[in-house]
């Protein structure tokens, strides 16, 4: 009965220690967003046009975050704004403090918890899943804006470091001191070939087959490549790599016009093996299983819509 009004107590009250908290604090929100953006784009005048500021505005808010604590966050080359020692320390502390301000100004207005939310994919989580998980959370949250990038795992990996993203979904493996990489699912790998490929007609490949074939593959730096190299371990250096692609559907287009065998996810080929315009290629003694990863900077703050974002995707491997 009572519920409504102790509500909007509680708000009020929120509003009111923010106000004291902020009115305490020798530095503000918006030097420190504009801090981060000059940071991305080592440029102010960039930076000043996301923010949606003038460039003399953005650099008094800069000049005055860096006089009020008698620090020099960057080291001025050129045009360029390069981030010196002290920047590179404060710039995760940053990120974290604005996402927490985003969080609660959404808790505060009173609307979804999830507001803008960038996330980065790999090529196949991209082109074969994310869309699909897209769809559902924003059905879930209507007001929320996603915007999803999708590169290979070395690129993916970069952007997460680099704080562009929130999180990434990766197919590689990855050891980086400033992410957390978590499991989310499973995958497997499909050699392949065209229906009229002499190697089409055989039941089992041996390895004698696998160095015979014309490969075509994913590109260094990719998850599905780092997958490749892993499952021909003994092998690789002795494999003919024909082509080298940057992308999933070339590979296939190429494989199906007779230029060599492929090896991609299986999640890429179900509709191509069910037209029978491509056809699986059995090596068992191959290990060709991998695993999907979510990536996070382990400084970063984990937002109410990365956490809500990573819940759909563990759904979607439930369904």
């Amino acid at each position: 009965m009572y519920t409504p009004y102790i509500c909007k107590m509680n708000i009020i009250n929120i509003y009111y220690l923010f106000y004291r908290y902020n009115s305490r604090m020798r530095y503000t929100l918006k030097q420190l967003q504009v801090f981060l953006a000059v940071a991305h784009h080592e440029n102010v005048s960039h930076a000043a046009n996301e923010l949606a500021m003038s460039q003399s505005a953005a650099s008094t808010a800069l000049k005055e975050l860096e006089q009020r604590f008698d620090v020099v966050l960057f080291d001025r080359i050129g045009k360029r704004l390069q981030l010196n020692e002290q920047g590179i320390l404060l710039r995760p502390r940053a990120v974290a403090l604005i996402s927490r301000a985003e969080d609660l100004e959404n808790v505060l207005l009173q609307k979804s918890a999830v507001g803008e939310l960038k996330v980065g994919a790999t090529l196949t989580i991209g082109n074969y899943l994310a869309i699909g998980i897209m769809a559902k959370f924003m059905q879930d949250y209507p007001a929320a804006r996603v915007e999803l990038t999708v590169e290979n795992t070395a690129a993916i990996a970069a952007r997460v470091r680099n704080f562009e993203l929130d999180i990434g979904l990766i197919e590689g493996e990855l050891q980086e001191v400033d992410l957390d990489v978590m499991f989310w699912r499973d995958d497997e790998l499909v050699p392949f070939c065209a229906p009229d490929h002499p190697l089409a007609k055989k039941r089992r490949l041996t390895d004698t087959d696998l160095l015979e074939a014309a490969w075509i593959v994913r590109e260094k730096g990719s998850g599905t490549r780092q997958a490749f190299d892993r499952a021909m371990t003994g092998i690789l250096p002795n494999l003919g790599l024909r082509l080298e692609l940057q992308h999933t559907e070339g590979i296939k287009r190429a494989v199906e016009a007779g230029l060599g065998v492929g090896c991609l996810s299986k999640l890429t080929l179900i509709e191509a093996f069910k037209r029978g315009s491509l056809v699986p290629l059995a090596a068992p003694h191959r290990n060709w299983t991998r695993k999907f990863y979510f990536i996070l900077h382990r400084q970063k703050f984990m937002s109410s819509g990365v956490k809500s974002w990573i819940q759909h995707c563990q759904q979607d491997t439930q369904d």
